[in-house]
């Protein structure tokens, strides 16, 4: 199968706007995805609605197709630089451009999804460590799934309750899983998703992979030991470089 990786950046962001251009080390946040993203696929975009970020990735000698910037979710930018790019790819891999430290072996985790042919959506869970409290955090969503891999439901909930324990000891009789936001669409899934509408469960949970799931498409669940970093403040980004110095 050919596979290809498009990573959205947009410059705007509430809580940190410009942060694909803001340095990690000696270089922008962007360019660590995109080297990642071209080093573990061969195929690597960036698609982003700012000329800056579009001028920052052609310096540096990456690909880069600009967007419009009415675009809902990244999924919807994917799709719209997929067609710009007009290569016949199988498979389109979605890495957000604030996740400098995504490992290669994740990568390569959600692509093998894809030997499953039933297998239209591909994503990544972590099984949850230490107490009940990283369990409780409405922000880190968790997934069910069933007994051949595939996703159930994901919730900001804890779910599933566990009866007949204390709250505080349901995750050492249950493997919660834990969302990590990488994805992988077949391109003509990709197509299709891009024109349904938002779904009750994604607008109650605000999960745009529960539109998908009520829309009936399977979405396969990768395993990885590995955590993500993503950078979403000017904090994380402090936190980042202390890491990269170790």
């Amino acid at each position: 199968m050919k596979f290809a990786a498009i990573i959205p950046a947009r410059y705007a962001s509430t809580r940190f706007p410009g942060k694909p251009l803001a340095m990690l080390g000696d270089r922008p946040v962007i360019e660590w995805v995109y080297n990642t993203a071209k080093n573990t696929i061969g195929e690597a975009y960036v698609a982003t609605d700012d000329e800056r970020i579009y001028e920052t990735v052609k310096n540096f000698g990456g690909n880069a197709v600009m967007t419009s910037p009415d675009h809902k979710s990244g999924t919807d930018r994917i799709q719209e630089a997929v067609t710009k790019i007009g290569e016949d790819y199988d498979v389109i891999v979605n890495i957000q451009g604030d996740e400098p430290f995504i490992h290669t072996s994740q990568i390569e985790t959600v692509c093998r999804c894809f030997d499953d042919a039933q297998t239209q959506i591909a994503t990544l869970g972590m099984p949850f460590t230490g107490d009940m409290s990283a369990v409780d955090n409405p922000n880190s969503p968790k997934i069910v799934t069933d007994l051949k891999g595939y996703a159930m439901y994901f919730s900001r909930s804890v779910i599933p309750y566990v009866r007949g324990c204390e709250h505080n000891r349901w995750n050492a009789g249950f493997c919660y899983l834990k969302h990590i936001g990488l994805y992988a669409y077949r391109c003509d899934v990709l197509k299709e998703i891009t024109r349904l509408q938002q779904s009750p469960l994604e607008l109650a949970e605000s999960l745009e992979q529960l539109r998908w799931l009520q829309n009936g498409y399977r979405i396969k669940v990768g395993l990885t030991d590995m955590e993500t970093i993503g950078i979403d403040t000017p904090e994380d980004l402090i936190k980042a470089n202390q890491m990269l110095e170790k």
